[in-house]
This record gives structure tokens, C-alpha cells and sequence, in this order.
């Protein structure tokens, strides 16, 4: 019945939501897009796109080709293309990306690294394999936003 019908999963669609009122624990591995309106503490690596939406928060490495911020994200994004601040959106991390917009309003603490897209490629797999070589990995706690501790390695 569902046998030798495999699809390509299409990068510009969002495949995926976090909705509000919903929170997410663990890592998110996704071909397609992602959009989150609720919580999420965790990495989030998507060959997409990933959308922060107003009510979401993202306690998150995040690595993806765009990413648009208009709620909160806490960590580092690794964007292959642009990344977008939005009014509303705050970004308390490092980031690396080819193409960068914060619009007024828009909140960034932390560093920025322009890069052509074969370099934030090469950032990226670097990240990856010292994440992999280190016992003391990336932990995200939850808790209520004031007891939230990001440890780092």
C-alpha cells in the first residue's frame, strides 16, 4: 500500500511546528522547515528553514540555511543564508551567517561572524565534530526562565 512511494521532502516547506502552549525537550533533526510558537530546549538542525515566532522561545544551537527570529532564542545560530531579527525578536548568542538583518527594535547580544556560505559550512561541521569529541556536551535545563542554566564546553 505505501511501498516504493518515497517523496523528496522540500526544504522550503514548513514540515514542522512547535505550537504555543506546547514545550519540546531533545534535539530536532529536519530536512524540511521549522516553526516554533512554543518552547524548545534543545539543538535544532534543519536543512531548511527555522522560524522563532512572537510567543516562541528556543533554548538552542540552532543551524539552518534561514532563520528569522521574532521571539527569543538563547545560543548560538549558524545560519548557511540570512538571518533576520525581527522587531520583536531578541537573540542572546553568537552568530555565524552569509547575510544579517536586525530591524529596529530587535534585539542582538553576542558575537557576529560574516561568512560566505562554504565557510559557515565549514564552522558548522567543525562545531559538530568538537560536540561530538566532548563528554561535557551542550546541556539545555528546564525551568521557569529565571532558573534556566546554559551550560557550554
Amino acid at each position: 500500500m505505501f511501498k516504493g512511494k518515497k517523496s523528496k521532502i522540500d526544504p522550503n516547506s514548513t514540515d514542522t511546528l512547535i505550537g504555543e502552549g506546547s514545550i519540546f525537550e531533545g534535539n530536532i533533526k529536519s530536512e524540511a522547515g521549522l516553526r516554533v510558537e512554543g518552547k524548545i530546549f534543545g539543538n535544532i538542525d534543519c536543512t531548511g528553514d527555522v522560524t522563532i515566532g512572537e510567543n516562541g522561545s528556543a533554548r538552542s544551537h540552532v543551524s539552518a540555511r534561514n532563520v528569522i527570529v521574532a521571539g527569543k532564542v538563547t545560543g548560538d545560530i549558524h545560519a548557511r543564508g540570512k538571518l533576520t531579527i525581527k522587531t520583536t525578536g531578541v537573540l542572546q548568542g553568537n552568530l555565524s551567517a552569509t547575510e544579517l538583518s536586525i530591524e529596529s527594535g530587535g534585539i542582538f547580544h553576542g558575537e557576529s561572524k560574516m561568512q560566505h556560505s562554504g565557510q559557515i559550512n565549514d564552522t558548522i561541521a567543525e562545531n559538530k565534530a568538537a560536540q561530538d569529541d566532548s563528554d561535557d556536551k551542550t546541556q539545555f535545563t528546564v525551568g521557569d526562565e529565571s532558573s534556566a542554566v546554559l551550560k557550554t564546553w
